[in-house]
């Protein structure tokens, strides 16, 4: 990443600020991991706005400010960085650095769900089982975790396990449950 970040590269930059934030590969340096994710969405790139805007929310690097967190969220949502749009839904649902709106929250993440987004579906599909933002629907709650676990997606698998385990839009089936709980251990959640 270095390399790639000595060359220009908004993604390279942003990864390797994730290198420094994770120590991967280096010392951690919360810090110059802050630098560089400013860095790269200051070269317009998505991951390193919500990188960044993650660092707002948690102090990682700078002082926390929710505000900045959601801006920097909300801009990388514009660029349809299903990254961003999630982060912006959890802003929503729980305040941060806005005002509550579960209906918006749900329509951001039907929004991340409709690109494509694990996390989306797996999102929405607690806003239907839980009814955040819209009414219960427990099969559409079965369908999402599904369709997310049917993309490898470990929460997926085992938001489809809960389902199984305790019959939520279908049958209890226990010995599935299970299987599903087993194949998200071996994928290391």
């Amino acid at each position: 990443y270095q390399k790639a970040a000595d060359l220009g590269s908004s993604l390279g930059i942003n990864n390797l600020g994730y290198c420094y934030q994770n120590e991967i590969g280096t010392s951690i340096d919360k810090q110059k991991a802050f630098e560089l994710y400013q860095k790269a969405a200051d070269l317009g790139n998505a991951h390193g706005m919500n990188s960044l805007g993650n660092c707002y929310q948690n102090g990682i690097g700078t002082s926390i400010d929710k505000q900045k967190a959601f801006e920097l969220y909300q801009e990388a949502a514009d660029l349809e960085s299903t990254y961003g749009i999630n982060n912006l839904e959890y802003c929503y649902q729980d305040g941060i650095g806005t005002s509550v709106d579960k209906q918006k929250a749900f329509e951001l993440y039907q929004e991340a769900a409709d690109l494509g987004s694990t996390d989306g579906m797996n999102n929405l599909g607690d806003c239907y089982q839980n009814g955040i933002g819209t009414s219960t629907d427990k099969q559409k709650a079965f369908g999402l975790y599904q369709k997310a676990a049917n993309l490898e997606s470990a929460d997926g698998i085992i938001n489809l396990g809960y389902c199984y385990k305790n019959g939520i839009g279908i049958s209890v089936d226990k010995q599935k449950a299970f299987e599903l709980y087993q194949k998200a251990a071996d994928l290391g959640n």
